[in-house]
């Protein structure tokens, strides 16, 4: 056997880890950015250097065997002990790091997230940026995973867990939107799509004040929500970034308060407790200004009733 073919590599490691954390080969190289086939040569070239089979891959989803088990608790030991030493090597500077891996809400796209890679890439000349866009729950859900570094979302109705690290950065409360000079209670709800937190939020407020609003829609797109609202076929609950992201129709709809109890959220930065020292924190003081210079500023000179609740934090 070549020499290389008995070498346990840190790819390896962070390969098995992503299939028996995934289930599949096919859904651990959607995590890590590779092919299958990719995914199914470190796999066999790990156990061929450990000299044990770590996974069943003959059914779905893959099973870690006996031998698999007890790799994995040294697995997870060696990837926090890596991410650590990267953390240590970069000094709690932001231009000693090589990579970032980043998580950003689909709400920042559009203005917000090219700004805050722009910024960060000045600071980091010889790093490499892989941006990663979605729902709240899916990016952190990566980032437990360790597919993503650092993560920016709207914050879960939990207590935060002991393995992240939260920096809160912005406050919003969500609003009614209606066709102009409608009344909201001769119009169905248009809801947000309760298979994103947004709309689970949104479900539980209602339920929570006993509120059955009639509703005939669940969409997922803010500009479909608000295209429909537009052409007066109901109203609606969503937040003032929402309304900015989908901001072509922000002049053919009225925001109102809610008619009911108030309801916010809180938007913050998140990344695995004590393994990149100071950069989380760095990088959300960069974020802040960004939010307030285009989100909140434009959102508070339209809607002025909007403050205190829309603010940094």
């Amino acid at each position: 056997m070549a020499e290389a073919e008995g070498r346990v590599t840190l790819w390896g490691i962070e390969v098995f880890v992503a299939a028996a954390e995934e289930g599949s080969i096919s859904a651990a190289a959607r995590r890590l950015g590779v092919s299958p086939s990719a995914v199914s040569q470190q796999l066999t070239a790990l156990e061929t250097a450990l000299g044990a089979t770590l996974l069943d891959r003959s059914g779905r989803p893959v099973q870690v065997t006996p031998a698999g088990a007890m790799f994995r608790r040294h697995a997870q030991t060696i990837l926090n002990a890596a991410s650590e030493a990267r953390a240590e090597l970069a000094m709690a500077d932001l231009s000693g790091m090589t990579t970032l891996r980043l998580g950003v809400i689909e709400d920042f796209d559009s203005d917000v997230t090219p700004r805050l890679l722009t910024a960060l890439a000045q600071d980091l000349k010889g790093c490499r940026f892989l941006l990663e866009t979605g729902a709240s729950h899916r990016l952190m859900d990566q980032l437990e995973a360790r597919a993503l570094d650092i993560v920016i979302a709207a914050d879960a109705d939990q207590t935060p867990e002991d393995w992240r690290e939260v920096h809160r950065v912005m406050s919003e409360p969500f609003v009614a939107v209606a066709p102009p000079g409608a009344r909201i209670e001769d119009l169905p709800l248009i809801l947000y799509t309760a298979r994103h937190l947004m709309g689970r939020q949104i479900a539980a407020h209602l339920a929570r004040h006993g509120l059955k609003p009639a509703h005939r829609f669940e969409l997922d797109s803010y500009a479909a929500i608000l295209a429909m609202v537009a052409g007066g076929e109901g109203w609606t609950i969503l937040t003032p970034l929402a309304l900015h992201q989908a901001r072509a129709f922000r002049e053919k709809v009225e925001v109102r308060p809610l008619p009911f109890p108030a309801l916010s959220r809180t938007l913050s930065l998140s990344a695995r407790a004590g393994i990149l020292q100071d950069v989380p924190a760095q990088i959300a003081q960069r974020l802040k200004p960004l939010i307030a210079e285009e989100v909140i500023t434009p959102a508070l000179a339209a809607t002025p009733w909007l403050a205190p609740a829309l603010r940094i934090l």
